[in-house]
């Protein structure tokens, strides 16, 4: 496959959005779902969102839930993922991944064995 990259992490004041996204240089990123995770200093990673390239199907963690949105652009070859409403706690490094074509890895919690990005740094203070 390759790797991925993520872009659009940043400085943010509490309440304040940003749009992270994930791109694939190296190849064709719609024949995979994407998950979204990010993982803070001290803290184990934590799943965010997933997008299936199977259906479009998306799913959401809890914490996250109202507050951020994936999307994908296929011609763009990218995957978004709009954060609002952002609060300290969200501050971490985000990370994108794939693995397979649908989102069962990231629902039943299972390791991704595809590709990952380097993550980038979300910041969320006043």
């Amino acid at each position: 496959q390759g790797q991925l990259v993520e872009s659009g992490g940043g400085l943010v004041q509490p309440g304040g959005s940003l749009r992270l996204s994930c791109a694939a240089p190296g190849f064709t990123l719609d024949v995979y779902a994407i998950g979204w995770f990010r993982q803070a200093p001290g803290n184990e990673r934590e799943k965010l969102s997933c997008i299936s390239s199977s259906d479009g199907s998306t799913y959401y963690a809890d914490s996250v839930k109202g507050r951020f949105t994936i999307s994908r652009d296929n011609a763009k070859n990218t995957v978004y993922l709009q954060m609002n409403s952002l609060k300290p706690e969200d501050t971490a490094v985000y990370y994108c991944a794939t693995d397979g074509k649908t989102c069962t890895s990231w629902l039943h919690g299972l390791p991704y064995r595809g590709s990952w990005g380097q993550g980038t740094q979300v910041t969320v203070s006043s």
